[in-house]
This record gives C-alpha cells, sequence and structure tokens, in this order.
C-alpha cells in the first residue's frame, strides 16, 4: 500500500514539474515574440540599444578662430597639443617583425621618463594595467608640445602613438588681456571611455564670440567591432566641421603698446589699487587701446579681478562730468560764461556745505573761469540758476550715461543716475553720487570731436572666414545722435584747452609745450560703504582725466582713471598720460617742432633787484619761467625764489615792485615751504593748516596787504586737484 501510494505522489510531482517548465517554455516563447515584434521593451528603443552598442561616432573637431589687431598681429590662436597613449594589448601586433604594441615596457619606461618629466616607476605602473587595450599617462603625458612629442618619436618605441588637439595660446602674454579674455580648455568622456576636449570663452572678445570663433564640430559615424574598430564594408555617415571664424579688432597694437609701457611704469613707481586707461579713434570711435592695472597673463590666468574695469565696472566720475553739465547748460541756451558767481562753499537749502577744492574760494569769479578752475561751486549756480534735474537727467541720459553702449565686450555695465533731492542734483553736476564707465564716458566725449555728432564706440574691425577669406562682418563709423552744436563743442574745447594750457589751473600737470592736448581732470571721493557719506583719506579718491589730442583734427580720445593713488598722489595719472600722448604724437607724426617745446632744464637764477620789471619779466619768460609780478611799480626790490638758486623752466618766480599797495599773491600749488617764503617777504604773518602743497588760502587773492595781515594756508598731499 505504501508503495503505491509513493508512486501516486510521484506521478503528481513529475505532472507538476512539467506544467511548470511548459508554462516557464510559454513565457518564453511569449518574450521571444515580444523582442521580435516590438520597437521598445521598458521604454528602452531596442534598435537604439544595438545600434549604440555597435556604433561609434568619432568627433571631427573645429578650429578656433584666431583673434588679430587691426595691424595682423596675432593675439590669440591655436597650437597644437598632444597626448601620449601606449597600447598594451598583444592583439595589435600581426606581424612580430613589426610590433603595434609596447614590447619592452621595463626599456620604454626609462626612455620616457626624462621626456615627460616622470620618474621610472610611475611610467611602469601605466604600462603595467592588466586587461586594458591601451593607457595614457596621466596629466604628465597631456599638453604636450610638437617638440616633445618628437623628441619621443625619435626614440622609435613601438606601441607609442599620439592623439592631436589644439589648445589656446596668446603670444603676447600680458597685452590687452582684458579686451581678450581667455578661453577654457574642458575635458568630457564619451560612453567608450574616449575622452573630447571642447573649448569656451570665459571673458572678454573670447566669451562674447564665443560661438562665432568656436565653429562647429564634424563628426564620422561608423559600426566597430569588439575591438572598437571600423567593419569593413559597413555604413558610414560624415559632416566635415566648420571651423570658427577669424576676428580682427579694432585695437592697434603700437597703440596698445605705449598704454602697456605706461601702466608698467606706473605700477613699477607708483602705489595704487587699480590704474585703467582706453583710448578711442576721435573720429571713427573705434577702440585702439584698452588696458588696466594690474592685468593678466590668459596663458597663466594670474588672475585677481574678473571684470573689465572700462566696461564692466562703473564708478563715481568726478569733475570729469563737468564737461557735460556745461555742455547741458550750453545746449539749452542758458550759459553765459562772462557770468559770475562766488566761490570757496555753497549752502544748499537743508543746509548741507559744499565747497570747492579751495575752500577760501577765489572769490568773485566766472563761470568760464570756474570750469578750469574746476569749482564744484561754479556748477553748483549754474544748475540753481538756470537747469534742474530733468534737464540734467535728460542730457545725460542724451550723451548716452545710464545705459549700455553696445561694445562687443561681455558684462557692459549701465551705471547710475540717480539723483533727485537738491544736494543729489549739485553732486551729480560734478560727478558724485552716480556712475559711469570709461567707455560711455569715450562715446560722449566724441561727440567734440565730430562737430556735436555722438559715435557709437566699437571694438571688433572685422569677421573673417579663414576658408573663403570673405568678410562677413564689417565694423565702422556708427552716429548715434547729434548732441551739440558746432558752438557749443568749440567753446568746450576752448576751455579744456585752458584747463590743461592755463597757467596753474587744474589740468597744469598734463600740460605738454608744444603739444596741443587740452583735457578736464576729476578726482572723486570714494563712497564709505560702511557708514554712510564718503571717506576722507589722503589716498581715498578715484583720479580720472578726459583727454582729446590734439586739439583741433583731432586723432584720439583718452579716458584714464586711477584709483587709491598712494597720498592722493597726482603724477602717477600725469606721468603715464604724458608718456602716451608723447608717443603717440610720434605715431601719428604730429609731433611739435623742436622750436615749439620748452626743454625742461635746470639752471640757476640770476639777481633782477633793481632792474626794470619789464627787462626782468621778459628775460624769466624767455627761460621758460611763470612769473608773478606784485604790485605796479616799475623795478624790482625783491625776488623768490633768490639769487643763486637753481631753478627748473616752467617753474614760478614772484618780482616784487617799488608798489605803495602790494596785494596778496595767489599760492595755490605752491609747497608750504615756497608759499610761506613768498607771504613772508611780503610782511605776512603765516598759519599752516596741514601738510604738502597749498590747496586753499584764507585771504584772497588781489586783496591789498595792510601792516600786520595774517593768512592760513590750507595744505594737503597732492597737488592741483579738486573734490569732485
Amino acid at each position: 500500500m505504501k508503495q503505491k501510494k509513493r508512486a501516486r505522489n510521484d506521478v503528481k510531482l513529475n505532472k507538476l514539474v512539467v506544467v511548470l517548465a511548459l508554462f516557464l517554455f510559454v513565457i518564453m516563447i511569449v518574450r521571444v515574440l515580444q523582442l521580435a515584434l516590438s520597437d521598445e521593451i521598458d521604454d528602452v528603443n531596442l534598435q537604439a540599444l544595438a545600434n549604440q552598442r555597435t556604433t561609434k561616432t568619432d568627433i571631427i573637431k573645429a578650429e578656433r578662430g584666431t583673434i588679430y589687431t587691426s595691424d595682423e598681429e596675432v593675439v590669440a590662436q591655436n597650437v597644437s597639443s598632444y597626448k601620449l597613449i601606449a597600447y598594451l594589448s598583444e592583439s595589435r601586433t600581426t606581424d612580430p617583425d613589426d610590433p603595434q604594441h609596447v614590447v619592452d615596457k621595463e626599456g620604454t619606461a626609462e626612455a620616457l621618463a626624462p621626456i615627460l618629466g616622470i620618474s621610472k616607476e610611475e611610467i611602469l605602473r601605466y604600462l603595467s594595467r592588466e586587461g586594458v587595450y591601451q593607457t595614457e599617462f596621466g596629466t604628465a603625458g597631456k599638453g604636450l608640445t610638437e617638440l616633445t612629442k618628437e623628441k619621443i618619436e625619435a626614440l622609435n618605441l613601438p606601441g607609442l602613438d599620439f592623439e592631436e588637439s589644439f589648445k589656446r595660446y596668446y603670444p603676447k602674454g600680458d597685452f590687452m588681456s582684458y579686451v581678450l579674455g581667455y578661453a577654457k580648455e574642458d575635458t568630457i568622456t564619451d560612453e567608450d571611455g574616449n575622452e573630447q576636449t571642447t573649448m569656451t570663452g570665459e571673458m572678454g572678445i573670447e566669451k562674447y564670440y564665443d560661438s562665432t570663433l568656436k565653429g562647429e564640430d564634424g563628426y564620422n559615424t561608423y559600426q566597430k567591432d569588439l575591438q572598437g574598430y571600423k567593419i569593413a564594408g559597413t555604413k558610414e555617415v560624415s559632416k566635415e566641421a566648420e571651423d570658427g571664424k577669424d576676428i580682427y579688432l579694432t585695437i592697434n597694437s603700437s597703440i596698445q603698446f605705449f598704454v602697456e609701457q605706461a601702466l608698467d611704469t606706473a605700477e613699477a613707481n607708483y602705489s595704487y589699487e587699480w590704474f585703467t586707461i582706453m583710448i578711442a579713434d576721435a573720429n571713427t570711435g573705434a577702440i585702439l587701446a584698452a588696458s588696466s592695472s594690474p592685468s593678466f597673463d590668459p596663458n597663466v590666468r594670474d588672475i585677481t579681478n574678473y571684470l573689465d574695469l572700462n566696461v564692466a565696472s562703473p564708478y563715481e566720475p568726478g569733475s570729469t562730468m563737468k564737461i557735460f553739465t556745461y555742455m547741458a547748460a550750453m545746449e539749452n541756451g542758458v550759459y553765459n560764461g562772462s557770468e559770475t558767481y562766488h566761490s570757496g562753499t555753497y549752502v544748499t537749502s537743508d543746509g548741507t556745505e559744499i565747497g570747492d577744492w579751495n575752500r577760501a574760494g577765489w572769490g568773485d569769479i566766472t563761470f568760464d573761469r570756474g570750469f578750469v578752475l574746476s569749482s564744484n561751486v561754479g556748477v553748483i549756480n549754474l544748475i540753481d540758476r538756470h537747469l534742474n534735474a530733468s534737464i540734467l537727467r535728460s542730457y545725460y541720459k542724451k550723451l548716452g550715461f545710464g545705459k549700455k553702449t553696445g561694445i562687443e565686450l561681455p558684462n557692459e555695465a549701465t551705471g547710475k543716475l540717480n539723483f533727485k533731492y537738491e544736494t543729489e542734483i549739485f553732486n551729480a553736476g560734478f560727478g558724485q553720487g552716480i556712475t559711469t564707465t570709461p567707455v560711455q564716458n569715450i562715446q560722449a566725449l566724441t561727440s567734440l570731436t565730430n562737430k556735436g555728432v555722438m559715435l557709437k564706440p566699437y571694438i571688433v574691425d572685422k569677421i573673417v572666414d579663414p576658408d573663403t577669406g570673405e568678410v562677413i562682418y564689417q565694423g565702422k563709423r556708427e552716429e548715434v545722435d547729434t548732441v551739440a552744436s558746432e558752438t557749443t563743442v568749440n567753446k568746450m574745447k576752448d576751455l579744456m584747452w585752458e584747463t590743461v594750457n592755463g597757467a596753474g589751473n587744474t589740468g597744469a600737470g598734463y600740460r605738454l609745450d608744444g603739444y596741443d592736448l587740452i583735457g578736464k581732470t576729476g578726482t572723486a571721493q570714494i563712497a564709505d560703504e560702511s557708514g554712510g557719506g564718503y571717506l576722507t583719506g589722503a589716498s581715498d579718491i578715484i583720479s580720472s582725466f578726459a583727454g582729446i589730442y590734439p586739439k583741433e583734427d583731432s586723432k584720439v580720445i583718452i579716458y584714464a582713471s586711477v584709483k587709491r593713488p598712494a597720498g592722493g598722489n597726482q603724477k602717477v595719472i600725469w606721468d603715464a598720460i604724458k608718456e602716451i600722448v608723447v608717443n603717440i604724437s610720434k605715431y601719428y607724426g604730429t609731433e611739435p617742432s623742436a622750436e615749439e617745446v620748452t626743454e625742461l632744464t635746470s639752471f640757476t637764477l640770476g639777481s633782477y633787484q633793481n632792474k626794470t620789471v619789464d627787462q626782468s619779466k621778459s628775460d624769466l619768460e624767455s627761460k621758460g619761467m611763470q612769473v608773478t609780478v606784485l604790485g605796479d611799480g616799475n623795478k624790482v626790490i625783491q625776488q623768490y625764489p633768490s639769487k643763486d638758486e637753481t631753478v627748473t623752466t616752467g617753474g614760478k618766480v614772484f618780482l616784487i615792485t617799488n608798489a605803495t599797495t602790494l596785494n596778496v599773491p595767489d599760492v595755490s600749488g605752491l609747497s608750504s615751504k615756497q608759499a610761506e617764503d613768498v607771504l613772508k617777504l611780503l610782511g605776512m604773518s603765516v598759519t599752516l593748516e596741514g601738510t604738502g602743497y597749498v590747496q586753499g588760502q584764507s585771504v584772497t587773492a588781489g586783496t591789498a596787504i595792510t601792516e600786520g595781515m595774517t593768512i592760513t594756508l590750507n595744505l594737503a598731499p597732492k597737488f592741483n586737484t579738486e573734490s569732485g
């Protein structure tokens, strides 16, 4: 009985096994049919998956375009770069007499070590990898130059190969770096483990025109075998690469060099936070040079500031803005250069006192005189009497302030024109409380060199297809708007000439005898971001210069600024601009003749005591000295400096005459010792406040000197600078 029962159980079990087997077989058949008849399984496209596993696509890299200056100097280009590969798989070798893989690993490592600059042991670790078809050598084997490649090839070692790529190279190094920017290489690994290098512009022209320079990669798609080789006779799909376009900038390499050289000299001799210079063609608006200090080498990317100060970092311009405030009054028909006001200080309706850089002022002076002396109070009176916030803002906007110029550089800033209340409006008139960029100032200044027509600044001369030579874009002079009459232009240029070339005016530091440079200075206080108001240290300023050279038949427009020059020293910007102007004059052939240039020489001063005033004055002026005659007498009774002192041409000499009444001289700009000596000769008692050079005096020049008269001199470390 037990055996029969066991047999029945075995039969049942066998039937169950058969049923289960049949069930699994049916499932398999269904799955096979599903795989055969369906395009997708579990949201996976089977055909695409198969193709992906058997298809390989090689990228054909487009070559990035070259960047040139206007005179065809190469400033950014591609150079070949190589990656070293070692084939380890013996399957590559079909002829033992012609091995295609690394045969002698020990000898290969020993030969490569001194060339790659790594140890033999490290190379052996790469060559001893198991189960791999090929190997690389880390960073030591990448970015190899043509020379290094040739050294390795000369070894005639089997199994070594190279992959060529390109890297961006800037042959002039630290040269107009913020204009160029740089392109950065990134490495991407595909599904087959192959590395692909892409190059992307990150700053400057490289970023702004990245897609134009980059071009479009091509490709070659084919069927591959298990080793990754192309299967003969299979379909192949290819698309040729389209190389990037070449860009020619408006930058003139010679003028750019003048700027770079001046900034290098400044950096070596002076201390400051930054210094930036931009120069434009006066007749087209093309940017001829642009640079900043500190700068960087795009090959090294030793960058401390990623913003281009000429376009992307607005700041308060200070008194260069007075050019455009005066133009606003002229264009609105309300300017009278002979109209007078009382200089020194001005108290607003809310009790705020705003002063000239010379707080004592110059007495009652004209608006014309106020411009060349850079009088803040003059601007305030001009606005208060004849302008308002709406007129001023409207004219500033017409000149392009408060919006982008559209220059072909990334991250261009708009600046701000936020002024509403009385004090804010007055401050805006002399460039405080508003922000602008150098390129905006360049744009506005083009109106003074084009009879009132404002031009758009541009920095790309042309874009060229390197394969065909076709010019696909041509930069050109572009008129934005007519913003001033010729009458306004001529008047402003006269005032700017007087500012630089008139004796003792605020632009005297830029004067070059025989060079017809005109301009306007600016000294803006730096805002105190923590406590409000403005910082008061001697160095807490941004000094600027807006210039045109020459006055007539102008060639260039210059805008320069230096932030925090040590001690407020203005020589840093004076020296740079004068050096650049002299070099530019030689380049354009506009340098003055020897007769027009007064060479600075030192000589020993003679005695003029008891000589006639006319004779003494004539003799001193023939030697290039600035002569101030005190009193209306006809004979010299005293002089300063005294006889036998060494003086330099261009310096000041005071002649005291045998007059009954003598007047207080203007001693602004003199050192404390010079001013004190002169005033004591006149019998005055002198009190000094501060140290350095005279910036203000308590008794107005021209006041009759009385017995026992006391005068207080306000001193500061900087010479002839204006606040605002």
